[in-house]
Order: structure tokens, then sequence, then C-alpha cells
């Protein structure tokens, strides 16, 4: 069975479940929960809470299926004894919906809302879940905690789904690709920053090799990669393979700096709203002003015509690597770690607050630059 849930005969779709599974009566003795009771209740809780359920769109849906009018749920299953048995009545087992939800609050403590664990925990502040199972977390689980007396979670955001030729990736059609094949092929940093930066994290996207090669290509090795090469072998050979003395900056150094020190308070708004892809776009939009910082002021060129010039432009550009370094540490932790280890930034000062507080010191020695994303093949893997 590809699904476990219950659906009324209007919301079949060519005799089969929305999410396309094949569906089958059933009829035997069940518990219900009067979900019907609480319509209203969970109307005024969704207006109350605007950002209770994203993105915009799954909010729409769910509001609109609850003003459709909620029948109550079946909680019980008479049909097979595996499960938890029903207090009282042990013929019958608690739905697995139920019981899936209460997890989350049972493995924080409850019924035991006093212990410590639980009032950190709970409410959650983000559920992150596949959109098919929308409905379970943004209408049935509301209801069922707000019976108990209990808060919901702040947040409930539905991603989408990766497809293969416009279908859903499941083991039932065959049509998944392993995630460590993937990790295999091209790195773990590189397929996060894929998954995470192709499409909006709440849309769907179709998947495909050659469009990770592009991406990882363009963004990674040619982008941030090729920058952090050039400026590192730069110092190397020009600065004693120490970080440059920067002399008094000017227009275009401090217009760097100050753009990539801006960088965390508009990463920190997208992630708040799990638009991760417009917090990479952010990070990147640096990166390709950096790029062009280069090119503009030719440290290699001003190493013979104005050496502290070119220091003070080696400075800016490894100081701006730094602070792009911590900003992509969420999405691509080993290769920004390994990028921090070449500027020599001790594990102790690569948390956000460091920007400010721990910029580069002129004189640290760095180690032999090494790139950080390799080129891939166009060719898509067999």
């Amino acid at each position: 069975m590809r699904d476990e849930a219950f659906y009324d005969e209007s919301e079949l779709v060519d005799g089969k479940a929305p999410t396309g599974a094949e569906v089958e009566w059933l009829e035997e003795e069940n518990y219900f929960f009067r979900l019907s009771a609480w319509q209203d209740r969970l109307l005024d809780y969704y207006e109350a809470n605007p950002d209770a359920i994203a993105p915009r769109s799954r909010r729409n849906e769910v509001i609109s299926f609850v003003r459709g009018g909620l029948k109550d749920l079946s909680i019980s299953r008479t049909s097979f004894s595996w499960g938890i048995p029903v207090p009282g009545n042990p013929k019958h087992v608690i739905y697995v919906w139920l019981d899936a939800l209460a997890n989350y609050i049972t493995a924080v403590g409850y019924p035991d809302t006093e212990s410590q664990e639980f009032s950190i925990f709970w409410p959650a502040y983000l559920h992150i879940v596949g959109k098919d199972i929308l409905r379970f977390h943004t209408v049935y689980w509301p209801a069922f905690l707000m019976a108990a007396g209990l808060d919901p979670p702040h947040r409930v955001f539905a991603h989408g789904w990766w497809t293969v030729e416009g279908q859903k990736m499941s083991k039932s059609l065959n049509n998944f690709i392993p995630p460590k094949q993937l990790v295999d092929t091209y790195g773990l940093d590189p397929v996060r920053y894929f998954l995470l930066r192709e499409l909006p994290f709440g849309s769907d996207g179709d998947f495909s090799h050659r469009a990770v090669v592009g991406r990882l290509n363009g963004d990674l090795a040619n982008d941030l990669g090729n920058l952090a090469q050039r400026v590192l072998v730069m110092i190397n050979r020009n600065c004693d393979a120490c970080v440059p003395e920067p002399g008094a900056l000017a227009t275009a150094d401090i217009a760097l700096l100050d753009a990539a020190h801006r960088l965390l308070e508009t990463v920190r708004g997208h992630i708040s709203e799990q638009a991760f892809h417009l917090a990479l776009e952010a990070i990147w939009r640096i990166v390709g002003e950096a790029n062009r910082y280069v090119d503009e002021q030719a440290p290699w060129a001003l190493r013979r015509s104005d050496a502290a010039r070119m220091c003070t432009v080696l400075y800016t550009l490894a100081e701006t690597l730094r602070r792009l370094a911590i900003l992509v540490q969420p999405f691509v932790p080993g290769s920004a770690g390994l990028l921090l280890d070449q500027l020599a930034v001790p594990e102790t000062a690569r948390h956000f607050t460091a920007l400010v507080e721990a910029p580069l010191i002129p004189g640290t020695c760095l180690p032999k630059p090494e790139g950080i994303f390799p080129r891939f093949a166009d060719e898509a893997p067999q």
C-alpha cells in the first residue's frame, strides 16, 4: 500500500487518490475524532497565524479544504491487529496517522508538559513535510493538539517533489535516483547546493544530470571556486603566503566589503522563510561582484605598478572570501570549511557573529592553496 489515508469519493481523480495511488473500499468498525467540531476554530487559527502554513499556495489549499467542510475522522482500525490497542477496547488499534503524529510530542516528554525538554522543544518552531502529507500536519494535527489543550507548531512548510519526466520519484514506480549515487558522482556539498539552489523549496522540479553539471560548473567551479583559487594563488605568490597588509581603502574596496557585510541580514531573512534558493542567489550576487572587482582592479598588473595598492586589493578580496565562506557554511559546510582553512580562520571564528568581530589579521600565514570545487564532465553518468 503506497498511501495510508482515507479519501472521500469526491476527492478521487480518475478513480485514484490525488497522489495517484490505487484505492480500495474498506468497511469496518471505527472510533472517530469529531473533526467537524474544529472547522471554525481551525479557520480562526489560520487567520490569526498567517505564517503557520507555507508556502502561500499550500496555505490557500488548506484553507479551501477546511472551508469546504470537515467530516469526522476515523482514528481506529479493526481490519488488522498490529498496532497500538485502543484503551478499553483492544480489538481496535490506533490509526497510524494519529499514532505517528503523536510521536512529535511524546518524543519530547508529553504528557509531562512541565518537563524541561517539553518546554524547550514544544511548540515546535518549524515542521518541514512533503506536500502529500500536508493535510495531516495542517488540519488533523492542529485539531488533535487543540483538543488536547496544546499549541500547534509555529509553522508547517510543505516542500515539493523532485520529479523524473514529470513523475514523482518513488520506489513503487522504480524511477527514483539513489542519493548515494548522486553523492558518489558529484560529492555531498555539490549535491546539497544543487538541491537547495535549483528551484524554490516549496515547488516541484524535474531532475536531470545536465542541470546538475551546469549548476555545479557554473556557480561552484567557475564563480566561487575560481574566485577563491586565483585570489589565494596571488596572495601565495606575491605576499609571501601571508594575509597582506591593506592601506587606505578606496571607494570600490569599501563597497565590496559593505555588500558582503550586509549579506547576513539578507540571508537570515530568506532562511527564516525557507527561501533557500534566494539566500544562495544573494550570496552569489556578491560572488559575482567580487569577480568583477578582481577584473577591474587587476592586482596582477598592480604588482609592478603599485605593490601597496595590490596588497589592499588582495586583502579586500581575502576578507570578502572569509565573509562569503562563513555565510555559505549552512549550504556547503565541507567546502566552506576548506576555504576557511585556507584563509587560516580559526574554528572559533567561523560563526555568524565573527563576520564583523574577527576580520583577517594581516601577516597571518596561509597554507598552500588547493582547489575547492572540481569541474565535472558535461556528459551525464551512465
